[in-house]
């Protein structure tokens, strides 16, 4: 079974394709596809459709994530057609983070969204907790799964899931202590263990040797279809982490 990379672009926060470009440039060796989200920090950036009809233009395969906070249902209709115009053919179905500004917009939800999708002949994913899936989920065409930070743990859960389309494991480069502090404190269920805290601390290489380690242990246990992987600003030193040993280079 072939192993999918799919590695999530930071979308610009000014116009220009420079980031991305940069962004690709070292990410193409380990990647097949690519996640491009949507204000998923809270801020403005250029539209994930925008970036995600570049990437496909360019020859790329790409997901667009949408997020129900920031748009009512006439604004995702438009954006399903914005979708098809552009040739992007899958979407991430997100809730989406507390914006940094502004109100949450209310009244479309998730579920919604992937009926939405569905009815427009869109696939479309949603995300997945290290917890029951919801049975309205299994409708979904793909399941992106939290970060965890115990692969024990993400292989336990999969065991006890049962979803027909292809499933993959969050994995996240952490590019420092402080970083990693944030995150918990923020996202309380994607909260770092005290000691891989304490080793980024000291080393700050420590996060990039994790998330190798568990892209390698996660493709060889057959578990899943792929990754889902944030690297961030780290993404150089990840992909040159996981090419330099012939044993961890990933397949694409």
């Amino acid at each position: 079974m072939n192993f999918e990379v799919i590695a999530e672009i930071e979308p610009p926060t000014r116009p220009g394709f420079a980031r991305v470009e940069a962004q690709l440039e070292s990410l193409c060796a380990i990647a097949s596809t690519y996640l491009v989200p949507d204000n998923h920090t809270g801020r403005a950036t250029v539209s994930s459709l925008v970036v995600a009809g570049e990437l496909v233009r360019r020859g790329h395969r790409a997901v667009a994530c949408c997020n129900s906070r920031d748009r009512n249902l006439l604004g995702f209709r438009r954006d399903l057609l914005t979708a098809r115009h552009l040739g992007v053919g899958e979407m991430l179905l997100v809730h989406g983070d507390r914006p940094e500004v502004g109100e949450r917009t209310s009244g479309l939800t998730v579920r919604t969204m992937l009926d939405e999708c569905a009815s427009a002949g869109l696939h479309s994913s949603v995300t997945a907790r290290l917890a029951p899936l919801p049975s309205w989920k299994r409708n979904a065409s793909r399941l992106f799964v939290q970060v965890a930070w115990s692969v024990d743990e993400l292989l336990w859960w999969r065991d006890t899931l049962r979803f027909d389309g292809p499933v993959h494991a969050g994995v996240m480069v952490l590019p420092s202590a402080s970083m990693a502090r944030r995150l918990g404190e923020r996202v309380p269920e994607l909260r770092v263990p005290a000691d891989l805290i304490d080793e980024l601390a000291h080393d700050p290489a420590a996060g990039v040797r994790f998330a190798a380690a568990a892209i390698e242990t996660i493709r060889r246990s057959g578990a899943f279809a792929g990754v889902h992987l944030v690297a961030g600003a780290r993404h150089r030193e990840l992909v040159t982490e996981l090419v330099k040993n012939p044993e961890r280079t990933v397949p694409r």
